[in-house]
């Protein structure tokens, strides 16, 4: 766990010593796990919202369901859909518009002595709609189908330092790293996308509700040398029934 914590530390100040343009922004989410009795089966459900820079306006909302299949209490995979609503602008106008996913995923978990650890690995389709504007306000023309791969590293440190914990203040530290695969054109032109870089402090109330905040350092790649560096205030809870 040690060595993810470095890991962690060393990508948010390698990527905010590279910067070139940097904001500053907050995430409130959801991550939600519905169980449905007597079955393999439950129901993820997570909501987000985040701001632009400088928590002026709201830059992006994003609802996605899936269906889990638990082949094992450690071992869940997903298939599922997203919806994402974001503020976008073109020759200064500005307007909220939709990109629609299809995502698979599979987590493994397993503990580092009393550590719990999660690994997810997700793939996306999505479709990202083309802006064009027309009479003076910003229209969505068609759409460009890419893909992307997600890896998910997170673990999760009980301050009780106990193997069984079901109450209690914890912290995490995660690192999710994007991949774009196939028509990169549509993105930024290259294979990596994105880094996610995130250390919190949370309390466990029960073993069904968790909730925590922290700092995430979002490093984006965009097109040709651009980049930006997000400082991200994050605010989450996360129920399991």
């Amino acid at each position: 766990m040690r060595r993810i914590l470095i890991i962690g530390i060393f990508i948010i100040s390698t990527t905010a010593a590279r910067s070139q343009s940097t904001q500053f922004s907050s995430w409130l989410a959801s991550f939600n796990t519905f169980s449905i009795k007597k079955t393999k089966l439950s129901i993820h459900l997570d909501v987000q919202a985040r701001s632009t820079h400088e928590w002026r306006e709201f830059q992006t909302f994003l609802v996605r369901p899936g269906l889990n299949y638990h082949f094992r209490s450690n071992m869940i995979a997903t298939v599922g859909y997203g919806w994402v609503g974001a503020r976008r602008t073109l020759d200064d106008v500005t307007a909220y518009l939709s990109e629609h996913r299809i995502w698979e995923q599979f987590i493994v978990g397993h503990k580092l002595d009393f550590i719990p650890v999660q690994h997810r690995f997700r793939v996306e389709q999505r479709f990202i709609g083309n802006p064009v504007v027309n009479n003076n306000e910003l229209e969505k023309d068609g759409h460009e189908l890419t893909h992307r791969f997600r890896y998910f590293l997170r673990g999760i440190i009980p301050f009780s330092g106990q193997g069984a914990f079901s109450k209690g203040p914890f912290a995490a530290v995660q690192n999710e790293i994007f991949l774009n695969f196939a028509n990169t054109d549509a993105v930024n032109g290259k294979a990596f996308d994105q880094n996610r870089a995130y250390l919190a402090i949370g309390y466990r109330f029960s073993p069904r509700f968790d909730l925590e905040t922290g700092y995430l350092n979002n490093y984006i790649s965009g097109r040709n040398n651009a980049f930006t560096n997000i400082h991200v205030l994050q605010l989450a809870g996360y129920v399991r029934l």
